[in-house]
């Protein structure tokens, strides 16, 4: 059980954006062990979407054109050139020291209008190498609960920070999309409102940032995008002196949404590379998604990216592992 606690309550801006990790960063807001802190946050693009659409270089759908357009903020210069997320931060945690762990509790996240993912060749999706052109499929998140999918599905809404880590202790500018042992893009769908992370303390005062909040996402962000988004997300932060870790830890509740409730379309992959299994697997989620409701393969794929879990289903049985791909059977209103 996390310990009763009580503090501030402090708002962090877009004004407070960064690109990289670094020990070296300036902190942007000081908080006390006990403090609730709102971060706003801007999407995975930094805003590229919505600029690209005021330009008149992407087509957004007529309906959601008035929302995108109240959403364009101007281009903003990456932390010293390194370009990244845009990461929404760093907190200095009063009395957060090398050893300690931070706990964060989720207590609300506030999505945008409208939403947005992509796949495009080349890129680092699972399936990139085999798309035939870019795409972009936005989503229609005003009703707060489900994103609309051409009319056709409806996905319910499970938001979260893809991103939310502190400083690593090595010195230097480190990219924001590996993920680290201090947390940072792990992109793990169950850390909605109500879960709890923990993230091991390897500088002092944490600096803690956050960003690329997704309305919703699959296990395995199969495109390389979950449904991305502006977002307002609080948190209540506390410093743990007598329980240190070496990775992450989540404490998550039960599925956020009943999108599981009718069950699972599976299909599967074998190989002696999860990597390849997982690909196979997603590869005839694709197929049967084209061939059962008449979708494209880009609709299909990143449609996958937003709903569909992959898993691990065997890893003993050599020389192949097994990974399943689920697709919730739930979303089509037919």
């Amino acid at each position: 059980m996390s310990p009763s606690v009580s503090g501030r309550t402090h708002l962090l801006g877009t004004d407070s954006v960064h690109t990289v990790w670094s020990r070296d960063l300036a902190p942007a807001l000081r908080a006390a062990s006990g403090d609730t802190i709102t971060f706003q946050t801007l999407d995975a693009s930094y805003g590229a979407v919505a600029r690209q659409v005021a330009a008149g270089s992407l087509v957004c759908p007529e309906a959601l054109r008035e929302s995108v357009l109240r959403s364009v903020s101007p281009e903003q210069p990456a932390t010293a050139g390194v370009r990244g997320h845009p990461l929404t931060g760093p907190v200095f945690v009063e009395d957060a020291l090398p050893g300690d762990t931070v706990q964060i509790e989720l207590l609300g996240i506030e999505v945008a209008p409208w939403g947005w993912n992509a796949c495009r060749p080349g890129g680092i999706g699972l399936l990139d190498d085999e798309v035939p052109e870019a795409h972009t499929q936005f989503w229609d998140l005003s009703d707060g609960h489900s994103a609309d999918f051409l009319g056709m599905a409806q996905i319910p809404l499970a938001p979260f920070p893809g991103i939310v880590g502190v400083a690593p202790a090595e010195a230097g500018l480190h990219r924001t999309a590996p993920p680290r042992q201090v947390g940072g893009n792990m992109d793990i769908r169950q850390l909605t409102v109500g879960s709890t992370l923990y993230l091991p303390v390897e500088v002092e005062g944490a600096l803690l940032s956050l960003g690329d909040v997704h309305a919703a996402q699959g296990d395995g962000e199969v495109s390389s995008t979950g449904i991305e988004t502006d977002a307002r997300v609080t948190l209540r932060v506390q410093v743990l002196k007598d329980r240190p870790i070496r990775t992450p830890h989540l404490r998550t509740g039960p599925e956020p949404t009943d999108l599981w409730s009718a069950g699972a379309y599976m299909t599967t992959g074998h190989a002696p590379d999860l990597r390849e299994a997982a690909r196979t697997a997603l590869r005839e989620l694709v197929a049967h998604l084209q061939r059962e409701y008449g979708l494209t393969y880009v609709q299909a794929y990143v449609l996958c990216s937003a709903c569909a879990d992959l898993r691990i289903s065997q890893i003993v049985d050599a020389p192949h592992f097994t990974v399943s791909a689920l697709f919730p059977e739930r979303i089509f209103q037919r």
